[in-house]
């Protein structure tokens, strides 16, 4: 079958296209004929060598998949022919989705219902579970609550939005140009703040009538603490998750006088029963029509060292050329 993988770690280009053995399913595993895969900022890391973990070799590059079964191994429940869709894969030892087929634990894989295509889904994946478990695993967000997130046309943060509006919540989001600010809005956002030309104190106070906010998603590595601390209602909740080398002080005082918690989680750590109830939830609200992914290039497998460029020049070097998620089409 045809891949994108590497032999060590580095640059994007060390990313190579070509043959490599399609893999047999084991037990307990399915194998997916993969229609669309994304990437994310965490692909980048695993082939930069800078989020160190287990790799095959070669390893093949990407987390998210969406496809058909075409194969299962014995004691899977899943069946030929099944739309499935899922992420986990390319970590921790497991080979990734940039491929013509893939092999995938069962218990990583989830239906796909009718009305929702393999991009979408695939956009989804990793995003979609990652602001899930931030939003109410860690931060048990309920109905009538406000939530702040930076970011709010990214990948984790526009999912963060709509998921929060799909409860009931209030939603602020900062936002980098005009034409951002109107997406956030039409996502469900009740308030848009440019980060570049607003105050974004003055405008969350103003919101919240001086109350702060329930719950704040910190999607940036966190630089200033006590902005955040200030900014949060008391008994609120701080969820960080990315950010890996980030030193932010924590200004100790107001934060336990406002009874605050600060709570941080990985995705990849979390278990298949856990990401689980996202995955379900994140289905019934894609028929629902209450999420859509924002997709904002694609790429034929081919080109996938030219994405994985894309998404490092925006991750790191903060170009701003991408809005949404970077979709690779293996069948392209």
């Amino acid at each position: 079958m045809k891949a994108a993988y590497f032999d060590t770690t580095g640059a994007p280009d060390v990313i190579r296209f070509g043959d490599v053995p399609t893999p047999d399913p084991r037990a307990g595993e399915v194998r997916v004929k993969v229609l669309a895969a994304g990437i994310n900022p965490i692909d980048t890391y695993v082939r930069s060598g800078a989020a160190p973990m287990p790799l095959p070799k070669p390893a093949i590059t990407g987390t998210d998949f969406a496809g058909v079964v075409d194969a299962v191994g014995a004691g899977a429940q899943l069946e030929v022919g099944d739309r499935v869709w899922g992420s986990n894969q390319g970590l921790l030892g497991r080979q990734g989705t940039c491929a013509e087929f893939v092999c995938v634990e069962e218990k990583w894989a989830y239906p796909t219902p009718p009305s929702v295509t393999d991009e979408q889904a695939a956009a989804a994946a990793l995003v979609g579970i990652t602001a899930h478990l931030g939003l109410f695993h860690r931060a048990k967000l309920t109905h009538g609550e406000t939530v702040f997130v930076n970011g709010g046309t990214g990948g984790v943060g526009s999912m963060v939005v709509q998921m929060a509006k799909a409860v009931g919540a209030k939603v602020i989001c900062t936002v980098g140009s005009e034409e951002k600010a109107a997406l956030v809005r039409e996502l469900g956002a009740d308030l848009a703040i440019n980060y570049k030309t607003d105050d974004i104190s003055a405008r969350v106070k103003e919101f919240t009538g001086g109350t702060g906010v329930q719950v704040w998603y910190e999607t940036l590595p966190p630089a200033d603490l006590d902005k955040t601390v200030e900014l949060v209602a008391p008994r609120g909740r701080i969820v960080v998750m990315a950010g890996r080398a980030a030193r932010p002080v924590l200004p100790n005082g107001p934060f336990y006088v406002k009874g605050l918690s600060l709570m941080g989680f990985a995705m990849f750590n979390m278990t298949a029963e856990e990401q689980r109830v996202g995955a379900d939830d994140m289905n019934r609200w894609f028929v629902a029509g209450k999420l859509v992914s924002l997709i904002g290039a694609r790429f034929p497998l081919a080109q996938t060292a030219q994405a994985h460029q894309l998404q490092e020049d925006n991750t790191i070097r903060k170009v701003g050329t991408l809005t949404g998620k970077i979709v690779i089409t293996p069948t392209e």
